[in-house]
């Protein structure tokens, strides 16, 4: 039964190549929004704050500071919407998934940039 479900993954979903981002990333993901007969691109930049699935069912989480609200949003890979993912910065984290991020706020709220 798995071999037929990753049978049909690989032959009907089409992979984007995306760059390569982990937990603690900056990134900006540009997606399409159709609204009626229009569409327009919008864009997504925050931190990553975890990476989860494998194959043609990987999502990642991304987190933003509006204002004073944090809100985040959730982007499958396989995502037709998404147009392209650019990494604004590559951050130093110890875990893969930082959920503790959420309760930090003002200058600890602060990820430790790897140059690259």
């Amino acid at each position: 039964m798995e071999s037929l479900i990753k049978y049909v993954q690989d032959e009907f979903i089409d992979r984007k190549e995306f760059p390569e981002f982990s937990a603690g990333d900056t990134i900006t993901v540009y997606y399409e929004i159709k609204e009626g007969q229009k569409t327009r691109t919008q864009f997504f930049r925050g931190t990553v704050i975890q990476k989860r699935g494998t194959g043609a069912s990987q999502t990642f989480t991304i987190r933003k500071m509006s204002g004073t609200v944090g809100v985040e949003r959730i982007f499958p890979v396989n995502l037709p919407a998404i147009q392209k993912i650019e990494v604004n910065k590559r951050g130093k984290v110890r875990r893969k998934r930082i959920f503790y991020f959420r309760g930090l706020t003002g200058k600890k709220a602060r990820i430790q940039e790897v140059k690259r």
